[in-house]
């Protein structure tokens, strides 16, 4: 579901989805839509340096698929992911758990593409690194089994480290809880560009972002950019809402985090 907005020159386009088994809600997606609107109604100056960012449910996901490649088996083995020494250490926020689940959203899957069954697999625990991920090949390799995840990219290719569900515990505040707790930030709601693969470091086009001072939202900012690395933000965690979303295979829920830095023209 989208939304156009023009006025004048300023053409505001506001999108958003829901991917769910027989459990649609689109009086809620409509909602989220008019906040959005509601929220843009002013254009103000875009904020610069470092202050607390709050990527909503669906900005989030950005920062998961560093995430998934650090706990993949295969990157593991070949040295790539900065966690292969950090078994049973913290390595993000305690705040943080994540986790896969077989039954849980619209990617259920009782048994992966080489027959083993999926199982529930907690990979971070209160920031605590505990599992990763593997297929039969790569498990054997790590001296440990496969964890049911060897999935086939196409027809044509061998099982690799897949993910199917993957899982942020929510908190237990709203976004509008988490809004409340911000002195002065900024919201960051649709992007352009991403995460620039295992290494964490990014830098973003904020496509739809507000400006909050004092607890409330009193804007749309324009031309601004984030960037930082994913690692060392999720280790400044500020909050969790309780908002969780599907966004493809990741749910994930609101969340603040520090550390990173925000650039932007003044009007």
């Amino acid at each position: 579901m989208s939304a156009e907005w023009v006025r004048g020159e300023d053409i505001l386009n506001v999108a958003d989805g829901q991917t769910q088994r027989g459990e649609l809600n689109p009086d809620r997606l409509a909602h989220q839509i008019l906040q959005r609107l509601l929220w843009a109604k002013e254009n103000v100056s875009s904020p610069s340096g470092r202050l607390p960012v709050l990527f909503t449910s669906k900005a989030a996901d950005m920062l998961w698929g560093t995430v998934q490649a650090a706990l993949n088996g295969k990157h593991i083995l070949e040295k790539a992911s900065p966690w292969g020494e950090r078994l049973g250490k913290p390595v993000m926020s305690p705040n943080l758990t994540l986790y896969q689940d077989p039954e849980a959203g619209p990617y259920s899957c009782p048994f992966d593409d080489e027959g083993q069954p999926t199982q529930p697999l907690i990979f971070i625990q209160n920031g605590v690194l505990q599992n990763f991920y593997c297929d039969r090949t790569t498990g054997r390799q790590l001296g440990i089994t496969t964890t049911g995840n060897g999935f086939r990219p196409g027809l044509g290719s061998y099982p690799t480290p897949g993910l199917f569900n993957f899982l942020i515990q929510p908190g237990s505040a709203s976004l509008q809880d988490l809004i409340c707790q911000m002195d002065n930030g900024l919201i960051v709601d649709q992007m352009l560009g991403g995460a620039s693969g295992i290494s964490g470091d990014f830098s973003i086009n904020v496509d739809l972002g507000y400006l909050v001072e004092n607890g409330h939202v009193i804007g749309r900012v324009k031309d601004t950019m984030v960037a930082g690395n994913v690692y060392t933000a999720l280790k400044q965690l500020v909050k969790v809402g309780s908002d969780g979303d599907w966004n493809g295979p990741c749910y994930t829920p609101s969340l603040i985090v520090e550390g990173l830095s925000t650039t932007g023209r003044h009007n």
